[in-house]
């Protein structure tokens, strides 16, 4: 009989399910307790019952847990002083969308040879996010692929979909199931539409197919994620965070009957793609936040230990550490002052 199916498939590799891999890596009581309390901060100051400031602050992608781990414990440790004004959330990106080829980050490629060993991927995964919750610093990533919220979304505090499958009907249907905030980022041609559209469908019960934990094929139905949100990263007209496309941004919400929350990505084409701009987009984020009358919540930073981006692919041993190997970032120095900036630049927000 003439061959009709998997003409083009090479090799198809067993992965254990979600269930055997939560029961392997199982999160502690403490854990749950730390995501559970992290998101409804989270929650809370999105649609404003907190006078805090959320911030987004991190790596591009992780790709190395020695340098992200670093970058983790200084973190955590300037997130407890800032604390009473700015909640301190770590990006923890697994997962990179690609225009065309590359590295599609560390679940799928966490020896960062092309070997693709996702079953090595995803237990390290949940390690890290492990690590990284135990120093009471909730967690942040971008959900690419649907089936990845059953291996790691139960250690996750907030998420994103990105600019690229934001109109993505699969992506609108899995973010109507997570039990976790959600930003939904504008189109790479800057326009609102999409992510409006996102929203009020991830918002709304789905019906789509999916996995169960056992890792069987099911039909999952969901209630609808009452906290998905906007997020405004530039487009191909330039940047979207001045006062002006804030206030156009929530009338737009506003008139879908959508809570009036914006959270502003400094990096992408609202800093020309150039990490040192990032600290001129927070700043003005901050003026118009402790201004009041806005409805921008926080805002997002790509950080790293150094700064800039390496040339990748390379040989392991020739990439420098706590650099970024996807876009470029801001350094810790940089990050740590751009910090304690915004705290201040807050009180009179607390006065």
């Amino acid at each position: 009989m003439q061959k009709t199916s998997d003409i083009n498939v090479v090799e198809t590799r067993r992965l254990p399910s979600p269930a055997e891999l939560l029961a392997a890596e199982p999160k502690t009581g403490a854990q749950a307790g730390f995501v559970s309390r992290a998101r409804g901060e989270i929650q809370r100051l999105l649609f404003s019952e907190d006078r805090r400031f959320l911030l987004i602050v991190g790596p591009c992608s992780i790709h190395d847990t020695a340098a992200g781990g670093e970058y983790a414990r200084r973190l955590a440790a300037l997130a407890r002083e800032v604390a009473g004004r700015v909640l301190v959330v770590m990006r923890v990106y697994f997962e990179k969308p690609r225009t065309s080829v590359g590295w599609k980050g560390f679940i799928m490629d966490p020896w960062l040879d092309g070997s693709h060993d996702i079953a090595a991927g995803l237990p390290a995964a949940r390690r890290f996010l492990r690590e990284v919750l135990d120093l009471g610093l909730p967690t942040a990533t971008e959900l690419l692929d649907p089936i990845t919220p059953q291996y790691i979304a139960d250690l996750v505090c907030w998420s994103a979909v990105g600019a690229r499958t934001t109109e993505s009907q699969t992506h609108r249907q899995m973010a109507s199931g997570l039990s976790m905030p959600l930003g939904f980022k504008n189109g790479t041609d800057g326009t609102l539409t999409a992510a409006i559209n996102a929203i009020r469908a991830g918002s709304q019960p789905q019906a789509f197919l999916g996995i169960d934990t056992d890792g069987r094929a099911a039909a999952v139905v969901t209630r609808g994620n009452p906290w998905c949100h906007i997020v405004l990263r530039g487009g191909a007209g330039g940047p979207n965070y001045s006062a002006a496309h804030v206030a156009e941004a929530a009338a737009a919400l506003a008139r879908a009957g959508l809570p009036q929350a914006v959270l502003v990505d400094c990096s992408h084409d609202n800093s020309g793609r150039e990490p040192g701009r990032q600290a001129g987009v927070l700043r003005e984020v901050a003026r118009q936040f402790t201004a009041g009358g806005s409805a921008v919540v926080g805002a997002m930073l790509e950080s790293n230990l150094l700064p800039g981006s390496q040339p990748f692919p390379q040989p392991g041993e020739r990439l420098r550490y706590g650099v970024s190997i996807t876009d470029g970032c801001m350094g810790w120095e940089a990050t740590e002052a751009l910090i304690r900036e915004l705290h201040a630049a807050l009180a009179a927000r607390f006065a």
